[in-house]
C-alpha cells in the first residue's frame, strides 16, 4: 500500500447533512474532528463545541475537545489541537482509521442487502 503524506494544515469542512450548525473537519480523507453549535444546554455560556482527533488510530485521552463562544474561536482552537494531535500520529495510525472506515462501509452495505456480516 502506498504511503499517503498529508499536509496537516490543509483542512476542509463538510456540513453535517442533518445539522446546519455542525461541520465535519477533514484532513485529506481523514475525519479529523467536528465543530458544532452546542444544543440542549439552555444555560450554556459557551456556544460552540469542537473535537480534534480520531479513533481508532489513537489512544485514550489523546482526542482533544473544547468549547468557545464563537465559531471562529472554536475553529482556531480546533486547528491548534489538531496540529498537536496529528504530529504524534504514525502512518499506521492513519491506516488503522482508514481500515475501520472501509470495514464499516462494507458492513453496512452487507446489512442493506440483507446479508450476514462476518465476524471481524
Amino acid at each position: 500500500m502506498p504511503v499517503v503524506t498529508l499536509d496537516f494544515t490543509k483542512l476542509t469542512r463538510r456540513r453535517d447533512p442533518d445539522r446546519p450548525d455542525c461541520w465535519f473537519i477533514y484532513c485529506g480523507d481523514i475525519h479529523a474532528g467536528t465543530i458544532a453549535k452546542a444544543v440542549g444546554m439552555p444555560n450554556a455560556v459557551n456556544n460552540w463545541n469542537w473535537s480534534a482527533g480520531f479513533y481508532p488510530g489513537s489512544h485514550a485521552g489523546e482526542i482533544r475537545t473544547g468549547c468557545a463562544e464563537t465559531f471562529e474561536e472554536a475553529k482556531a482552537r480546533f486547528e491548534k489541537a489538531w496540529l498537536a494531535f496529528a504530529a504524534k500520529r504514525t502512518q499506521a495510525d492513519f491506516e488503522e482509521w482508514r481500515d475501520q472506515r472501509d470495514w464499516t462501509a462494507r458492513k453496512y452495505a452487507l446489512m442493506d442487502r440483507g446479508e450476514k456480516v462476518p465476524l471481524r
